[in-house]
């Protein structure tokens, strides 16, 4: 086995000429996987207002409230992007199948209280 400089160098040579595994994002085509775990999107016309999806939270990222009146229920969803961590359990415990995620993945913001959205 040889050591020293010459290793490194034919090491560092033959690098040079392949192709890097990254893309320079955003300039190149970014591929997201089919189930890839974005921001999640909401569903209020499906929504009955249950909670499940609040309540199954491990982050407590998200919440669902009533905004209309008694008779003419109308749901709204709050998501702190902030606190959640994307495991999908609020997907997959909705009964009406009113949250899904989506392939947005430009989530940065320079204040915590833009992160926190009403949908």
């Amino acid at each position: 086995m040889r050591k020293g400089p010459g290793k490194i160098a034919g090491f560092s040579l033959k690098h040079v000429f392949k192709k890097p595994a990254t893309i320079s994002y955003p300039f190149g085509k970014l591929q997201l996987e089919e189930n890839y775990r974005g921001k999640i999107e909401y569903d209020a016309e499906s929504c009955i207002g249950c909670n499940i999806c609040a309540r199954d939270c491990p982050a407590g990222a998200i919440k669902v409230v009533n905004v209309g009146t008694k008779e003419e229920k109308s749901f709204q969803c709050r998501l702190d992007v902030g606190h959640c961590i994307f495991c999908a359990q609020c997907v997959d415990s909705c009964p009406k199948k009113c949250l899904r995620f989506s392939p947005h993945i430009d989530l940065a913001a320079f204040s915590r209280d833009s992160l926190k959205v009403t949908m």
